[in-house]
């Protein structure tokens, strides 16, 4: 289907009473209806346990827009037109006379408001719902297309899976009721407008495809740092630590992206099998590798400083819903290295933790020292190798930095950026990621999705380290106060001459 086709549509939350639709989703979804960006006639349908009737539920909606996007505003006949889309079936996740009373409402639906049989199922839900939903959704024959004309299809939240095996079973089960072209798997940093921007930084300018490779790049570091610890999500979290929470699918995907071959069109099956073979390049690790090419943090008490008050904040341990005992991670780096032509030796750094004295997640793309022979008696102290610096979030952008002589008399050299942002270089608003994948959802464009073989070989690299270190010892934890970045050990992960770029 073309990605410029928008057709009538049902849409069908599952965990629609859920922190993430409330978030996020919903935001969304009334933000590309003021932009008129949703097909010309649809529905959303609500499905979830709490007594509450489509009235109800939609005043819900509109205190979520009021507390998480104001400038929204859902007010006024925007708003109201909105609203009426809106409708709510109340069932549990388990209840099989339920998906066979949404099937019933969605044939009305189609029939009242002409949505051609076109069905969109988000999953929303914690992952050890998905098995559940999904079987339900076959049993009630809501898997199949309507008509021949219709289409189906189902948007799977992450984390997909816990780990290689998991991940596996749930693939599974979701090709034996549902097409791989139906299936969805969405990770919300792949629709930000930065990381997007990487593939065309690339392939678009002329400058940097043919640098980007062993001969000229020194190494590769991703950032994912967070200030915020568990939030709440304690419960959640100490089950998976911040290697499946974040490097599995955030971390891994941007690093696809810097790496990847260059596709033979921008089609999403050409540009996946492009990341699922840079993932598949990506040298195994033994237990000695993870000894020796990983360290893992947990943070303790400490100060954090958020919009520029400084607090202090309790320890992991003591956060809610975390076992006092705990050694789930919430900090990790790790040495990747790709054993292919383009990249062999050149080592990619990640670095991801929460409770970091920053949020940023950005890219630095640190080329090699220019020869030591013009600048070393007279000018080196301020000679720095360039690096290209990819900020996904916030203050989404890029930045290049190069050498360059200081005005005045003698030569002394500093280093300086040249600078782009995505807020002052354009005139059009940077949107939510949610606000593009929901609609390319819709419309079927599956590019910036992950296929199901490219998240089981993204857990191929990641299941190896997660079982050495519960074999290894793990270290004394906290190793690391809040507000700091991570335990002094991640400093010895990087080779001799290579440091950590501290996001300023």
């Amino acid at each position: 289907m073309s990605s410029d086709v928008t057709n009538p549509c049902a849409l069908v939350l599952f965990g629609s009473t859920g922190d993430l639709t409330r978030r996020k989703i919903m935001p969304a979804l009334y933000s590309l209806a003021k932009q008129k960006l949703l097909p010309p006639t649809f529905a959303i349908v609500a499905f979830a346990r709490r007594d509450k009737d489509d009235a109800t539920y939609r005043e819900d909606v509109r205190a979520a827009i009021r507390e998480f996007a104001p400038a929204l505003q859902p007010e006024g006949p925007e708003w109201d037109a909105f609203a009426q889309n809106i409708f709510y079936l109340r069932s549990t996740l388990d209840d099989s006379e339920g998906y066979h009373r949404l099937a019933n409402l969605l044939d009305t639906l189609d029939e009242e408001r002409h949505l051609g049989g076109n069905r969109l199922f988000y999953l929303a839900t914690p992952p050890e719902n998905f098995l559940e939903i999904i079987d339900h959704l076959g049993r009630a024959g809501l898997n199949r297309q309507k008509t021949p004309q219709s289409w189906t299809r189902i948007v799977v939240e992450k984390p997909f899976g816990y780990d290689l095996a998991s991940a596996r079973q749930l693939n599974a089960e979701l090709r034996a009721r549902f097409r791989e072209d139906q299936i969805f798997r969405i990770d919300h940093y792949l629709g930000k407008e930065a990381v997007q921007n990487i593939l065309v930084l690339r392939f678009a300018n002329h400058i940097f495809e043919p640098l980007f490779n062993k001969n000229y790049i020194d190494h590769v570091q991703i950032i994912v740092a967070e200030t915020i610890g568990v939030e709440g999500r304690g419960n959640y979290f100490d089950k998976s630590g911040i290697t499946r929470d974040m490097i599995q699918n955030h971390a891994l995907q941007v690093l696809t992206l810097v790496a990847m071959e260059p596709p033979i069109s921008l089609h999403a099956d050409a540009v996946r099998d492009e990341k699922v073979k840079t993932l598949r390049s990506l040298r195994p690790f033994s237990r000695e590798d993870v000894a020796q090419r990983t360290v893992r943090g947990q943070y303790g008490p400490g100060k954090i400083v958020i919009d520029g008050k400084e607090m202090e904040v309790p320890g992991y341990r003591e956060e809610e819903g975390v076992d006092p005992k705990s050694t789930t991670e919430t900090f990790a780096a790790i040495h990747f290295a790709l054993e292919n032509w383009r990249w062999a030796g050149v080592p990619f750094y990640v670095l991801a933790g929460k409770r970091l004295p920053k949020r940023v997640t950005e890219v630095q793309i640190q080329f090699k020292a220019v020869p030591d022979v013009l600048f070393a008696r007279t000018a080196a102290e301020g000679l720095r190798p360039n690096r290209l610096v990819i900020r996904i979030q916030p203050d989404e952008g890029a930045f290049f930095e190069v050498c360059s002589k200081v005005p005045g008399p003698g030569l002394k050299i500093q280093t300086v950026q040249m600078d782009f942002k995505y807020g002052s270089a354009f005139s059009v608003p940077v949107h939510d990621a949610y606000e593009r994948l929901l609609l390319d959802a819709i419309r079927g464009d599956a590019s910036l999705f992950a296929r199901g073989d490219e998240v089981e070989a993204a857990w191929e690299v990641v299941t190896p380290i997660l079982e050495a270190w519960e074999h290894l010892t793990c270290p004394v934890f906290p190793n690391y106060p809040a507000g700091t970045w991570g335990p002094k050990a991640a400093a010895d992960l990087l080779r001799e001459g290579q440091v950590w770029r501290i996001p300023q």
